[in-house]
């Protein structure tokens, strides 16, 4: 993908002072994308998968941004929802049928959790059989 993001579809980052992305940030982006729907990678996948990085500067790119990204894809590795997203993330999750576990009920608002054994995607296999990451 190329460095301006506003001619692929997705919208500029809110700065008002650079219509383009870090090369990081470009980079787990394009990660993002590949996630298949129903599966999920953890910030530190991610940055594993670049070599690259860590799971706090993965996650400070999503958080800046990921908006236009599929940022539910990239989560966290102990599968709770991100907090103040849980309902719009939930909404993916169940349309995409990505593998979720029930909440215990003494959860505040029983909000599930992603099932992160059936929903982790590994970067290489993807929903038709092929190889992301060579």
């Amino acid at each position: 993908m190329s460095q301006d993001r506003t001619s692929g579809g997705r919208a500029a980052p809110a700065s008002p002072v650079t219509a383009e992305l870090p090369a990081y940030a470009e980079r787990v982006l394009d990660v993002a994308d590949l996630v298949p729907p129903g599966r999920v990678m953890t910030y530190g996948d991610v940055a594993e998968w670049l070599g690259d990085g860590g799971p706090r500067q993965v996650g400070r790119v999503m958080a800046l941004y990921g908006s236009a990204a599929p940022w539910w894809r990239v989560v966290r590795a102990d599968g709770l929802l991100l907090p103040g997203h849980e309902l719009r993330a939930l909404g993916h999750y169940r349309e995409e049928g990505t593998p979720l576990r029930e909440a215990p009920r003494g959860t505040d608002g029983h909000v599930p959790r992603l099932d992160m054994k059936r929903a982790r995607w590994d970067g290489v296999t993807g929903g038709q059989g092929e190889e992301a990451h060579t």
